[in-house]
């Protein structure tokens, strides 16, 4: 897990941390988000070098999913990770983040059957042949969801040896590690939830089988990149694209007891509830470093260092926030003077490209009077 220093408040979200060979400079992670800001084959643009830039003091960055290969591509103008372009690409990002002081993981991120062929040229490939139950964005508007093609097992051969190579590549490219998403409805959950998964194969059924492909994809990243540059991101419990889970608490359970040997860098919780069973279950299972995203609904500095010091009062290590760190690129110094937080434009949030609600929010440049200073004093994070 992680360790603080200089301070005895297990709460104190602000005190330096440690995650594997990293030495954070606080606890709160900047969780990766889709902004479709990429060219049309996925390499990274220098709105991106910008964006990450200005969020370099975040402990840690989680850049947002990437394709390891054509065929998981999920939406229009998404990155990806998968050749020498994406690779150089990417470089720009890490050396401008690195630069000014910050460290990043990748996701790796592959739809399954959250893509299309109008976006990708490609028939998605899934567990079993079973659409999204809703349309999907592509390049021309919404439109209905795609029937995927059902995975052989030489494209689930494939598909882990994508991941393991584009593990490969993310390193390349200066990241300090990987985060195999697992969550959300993408391909690896796809497989753990029995709605999208009807295999009667090694790979589902039983929830032993169907937690082995979000097993050995990470495994195999684990042994391209060594164990603590990889973590993995779940969201037990959820219905994103369309997945329904009967069995949450044994599909985790069975889910961890295959990666808890590997000594991972971190567990990643999505919507963390510290008050939900499954929540509790997990992190008293799971060995190592937990990351707890918080679910918030409000968007106010009160609201966001209460929801992270109860999220590391229930046990997590770190804490990852999204919206607050894309509304406000300097969110940790808002935070430790209690300032009022930017709210995000959703109208800019996907879909739209361009600078305008990605890196124009505006940061605290001014020193605040000393009347706003001691208004500001009550909402203080000590």
């Amino acid at each position: 897990m992680t360790q603080t220093t200089g301070s005895t408040d297990s709460t104190d979200f602000l005190a330096p941390a440690r995650l594997g060979r990293l030495t954070l400079p606080h606890h709160l992670v900047m969780a990766p988000l889709t902004r479709n800001r990429a060219e049309a084959d996925g390499t990274p643009t220098d709105l991106m070098v910008t964006h990450y830039t200005q969020r370099a003091s975040a402990g840690l960055i989680i850049a947002e999913g990437s394709t390891p290969n054509p065929v998981g591509q999920t939406y229009p103008d998404i990155t990806a990770i998968h050749t020498d372009r994406h690779v150089t690409g990417w470089r720009r990002v890490t050396d401008a983040v690195r630069a000014a002081g910050g460290r990043m993981f990748l996701q790796l991120q592959h739809g399954g059957r959250v893509g299309h062929p109008a976006t990708s040229g490609l028939t998605p490939v899934a567990p079993s042949p079973i659409p999204l139950p809703e349309t999907i964005f592509t390049p021309r508007g919404h439109r209905p969801a795609a029937v995927p093609r059902e995975m052989t097992a030489d494209d689930i051969r494939a598909a882990i040896a994508d991941f393991a190579a584009a593990a490969r590549r993310a390193v390349a490219a200066g990241f300090e590690g990987v985060e195999v998403h697992s969550a959300n409805g993408m391909l690896l959950h796809q497989f753990l939830a029995d709605n999208t998964n009807r295999r009667d194969d090694g790979y589902g059924g039983s929830v032993e089988r169907r937690v082995r492909f979000a097993a050995e994809v990470t495994e195999a990243v684990a042994d391209a990149i060594g164990a603590d540059r990889v973590g993995i991101r779940i969201s037990p419990a959820s219905t994103v694209n369309g997945v329904r889970e009967d069995d949450t608490d044994g599909l985790y359970a069975a889910l961890l007891a295959r990666l808890k040997g590997l000594d991972l860098a971190y567990l990643h919780l999505v919507r963390s509830d510290p008050e939900a069973g499954w929540y509790r279950r997990i992190r008293a299972d799971w060995p190592g470093v937990l990351i707890g995203n918080p679910d918030l609904t409000d968007l106010t500095t009160e609201a966001v260092t209460r929801a992270s010091r109860e999220m590391l009062a229930a046990g997590a290590d770190l804490v990852a926030l999204g919206r607050p760190f894309l509304a406000n690129p300097d969110l940790v110094e808002r935070l430790r003077l209690g300032a009022p937080l930017n709210q995000v434009r959703d109208r800019y949030f996907m879909y739209v490209g361009g600078a305008a609600g990605y890196n124009d929010y505006p940061v605290l440049t001014d020193q605040p009077s000393s009347d706003s200073m001691v208004a500001w004093d009550g909402a203080r994070v000590a």
